[in-house]
């Protein structure tokens, strides 16, 4: 009778010992710890990959140099204070079919870095010049004079926010 209850013992998966031969099968029965080997793979896997995505994603995603972000941020920062009462978010609310986005722009011919710092330099009908050397045309010339250099950073920002659609201006002040 003993010897049944042995045999029987050897027989339940429950209750038999894992030996070499047989462990393979019961991690299949129960697969609780091959998955918490795998998760613990995984995990020690982390922090070298995500050093090497850091390391590798300049290669992958065309870097912003700290240059241009700091001319873009310069340039947001004047169109706060020089045009953004009238240009808010790339509109105009004087006159409406003037706006600084990219179909009004072609349309106006003033698509170009090159024409929106003529613009902004000298002005055009309603607009007021913001150059140094932009002769006052009485009430339409208001507000403080911008350097050459501001007015360049100035028309790259308006070009880029319209190439881009007028998304929201974002920036260290924020």
């Amino acid at each position: 009778m003993a010897l049944l209850s042995l045999v029987n013992c050897c027989n339940n998966p429950k209750l038999r010992l894992s030996t070499k031969g047989n462990r393979k099968e019961a991690e299949m029965q129960n697969p609780a710890p091959l998955q918490s080997k795998q998760v613990k793979f995984v995990k020690s896997l982390a922090p070298p990959f995500m050093a090497a995505m850091l390391v590798l994603s300049p290669i992958c995603n065309d870097p912003v140099s700290l240059a241009q972000t700091v001319d873009i941020q310069k340039g947001a920062s004047l169109f706060r204070q020089a045009c953004i009462g009238c240009h808010d978010g790339g509109g105009n609310v004087i006159q409406p079919g003037a706006t600084l986005f990219l179909k009004d722009l072609q349309r106006n011919r003033v698509d170009t870095e090159d024409e929106i710092y003529h613009v902004t330099y000298f002005g055009k009908g309603r607009m007021p010049g913001f150059g140094e050397k932009c002769t006052p045309r009485g009430q339409r010339t208001f507000g403080a004079r911008l350097q050459d250099e501001d007015i360049k950073l100035l028309a790259q920002f308006v070009k880029s926010q319209a190439d881009q659609g007028w998304p929201k201006i974002e920036s260290m002040e924020d």
